[in-house]
């Protein structure tokens, strides 16, 4: 096939691509990788290099590449409408029913659903209506927020502040001074290797209470936080540390925002990781998965205990002041309805739970005996390798030896995309819910190979 020979350079000209050193990219020191074209659980890049894309994209294609049912809704609504917009009770047949599909699946007293594009602005959108909420109770001091170390809430103002990752905040006079983050639930790094996960679970409450102390709870709004820490290491909590964190909450009259951007819609084998954790959030964020990505679309689902007093609030203050113009965009919307029915059709929640913990089960299996591994930890479709110098004393490599993404160049030279995790040596994978078990194996075993290539067989 003929290509257009100039590709190449316009990329590294003209594209000005995130999270990508942009010197050594423009430079041409940085591969660029064009993709064209995908099926099922691969993709294939402009120079016919077929890949097993084991992380989704960015934990978003759940349904796997090619959908035509997906592609068809989307076609169709273009045609038929493109756009209308959602303000002052405007809406069209597909964001009516997507939002009672989302209500429908997601935890009880869940039944609002404002849409937005991405992850970033359905955060945005949650932390004004959680002003809003105080503002209209009469309580203008109640209005920081409490996130996690480690924790991924996007790239904006508020939430690249929300965000618990270095890169995010570096050089950008981030976080914001409203934003206060307590200890990770991340067992493996815990303060002290003696400790049991138990007493763990202890001390992160323990930190958590301690914040609350020193800022005054009449001042704290909400707390944020991952099912299962996403973008900071692919790290399950604790057992028992989510019961916990929400005894916590309820004491102090502080909102619980469960950020599902990578949980929702199936990645741990329930519809939600609320679900799964007995979160009751009063608010969750959607976006990836309500998709799979096929078009921009997010949302905040929001409760009927918030509700009631957004209502009460434009009784008293007429509409209420935020939107976006692409809010409830119906070719979005329409995506969404063809990806939860497609969903749903072919049983892929229940699939992320069983060839999710074959895959983490096999993974352990080959690799928990290399002194190199730390901990291969997962939850569902989600599952990471975390590298260490010295396993017996939990040492970790120095940063500069860039140990995590040798070996996922490696293993991308195998033809298999896993991502490496910022801010250790995290081997990241969050395949495709329609993920086969023999897909799995192949994903494990290019990954041993991998490994010995870069760390050798130990």
């Amino acid at each position: 096939m003929l290509k257009n020979d100039h590709l190449d350079q316009w990329d590294r000209d003209h594209f000005f691509h995130p999270s990508t050193h942009l010197g050594q990219f423009a430079r041409g020191e940085a591969a660029n990788r064009i993709i064209t074209g995908g099926d099922g659980v691969y993709i294939e890049d402009r120079n016919g290099k077929r890949l097993l894309d084991a992380f989704a994209g960015l934990y978003c294609v759940n349904v796997g590449y090619g959908r035509r049912e997906i592609a068809d809704a989307i076609a169709d609504q273009a045609r038929e409408l493109a756009y209308y917009h959602a303000y002052v009770g405007h809406g069209t047949e597909a964001s009516i029913t997507l939002a009672k599909m989302i209500a429908e699946r997601a935890p009880a007293r869940l039944n609002h659903v404002y849409f937005g594009l991405s992850g970033s602005d359905a955060n945005e959108t949650n932390i004004k209506l959680v002003w809003y909420y105080n503002n209209i109770l009469g309580r203008p001091e109640k209005k920081k927020i409490i996130s996690r170390w480690r924790g991924y809430h996007g790239s904006g103002l508020m939430t690249g502040s929300l965000t618990g990752l270095e890169l995010f905040h570096k050089k950008f006079d981030l976080p914001l001074d409203q934003v206060l983050h307590t200890e990770a639930p991340y067992f493996f790094r815990c303060p002290d290797p003696a400790m049991s996960e138990g007493n763990f679970v202890n001390h992160c409450v323990e930190e958590l209470e301690a914040l609350i102390a020193r800022e005054g709870a009449e001042t704290i709004a909400a707390f944020i936080g991952e099912p299962v820490l996403g973008t900071g290491g692919i790290v399950p909590p604790p057992e028992g540390y989510w019961p916990a964190v929400q005894s916590v909450l309820r004491e102090h009259d502080i909102l619980l925002i469960a950020d599902e951007v990578v949980t929702g819609f199936g990645r741990l084998g329930t519809m939600f990781g609320s679900a799964h954790y007995g979160l009751e959030p009063d608010i969750i964020t959607v976006a990836k998965g309500l998709t799979s990505a096929y078009a921009p679309l997010s949302g905040s689902i929001v409760s009927d205990t918030v509700w009631t007093i957004l209502e009460e609030g434009t009784d008293e203050n007429g509409p209420i002041g935020h939107g976006w113009t692409y809010s409830a965009h119906p070719v979005g919307a329409a995506a969404g309805i063809a990806n939860l029915d497609l969903i749903d059709r072919l049983g892929l929640v229940m699939n992320a739970g069983q060839t999710g913990a074959y895959l983490n089960s096999t993974m352990r299996e080959a690799l928990s005996g290399h002194p190199n591994v730390g901990e291969v930890r997962g939850e569902g479709m989600l599952c990471a390798v975390e590298f260490v110098e010295d396993r017996a004393d939990r040492r970790f490599f120095d940063p500069g030896r860039k140990v995590g993404p040798s070996v996922a160049a490696a293993l991308f030279d195998h033809g298999v995309i896993a991502r490496a995790m910022p801010q250790g040596d995290i081997l990241g994978f969050a395949p495709p819910l329609c993920l086969s078990r023999e897909e799995a194996d192949i994903i494990v075993d290019k990954t041993a190979r991998a490994v010995v290539e870069v760390l050798g067989a130990g």
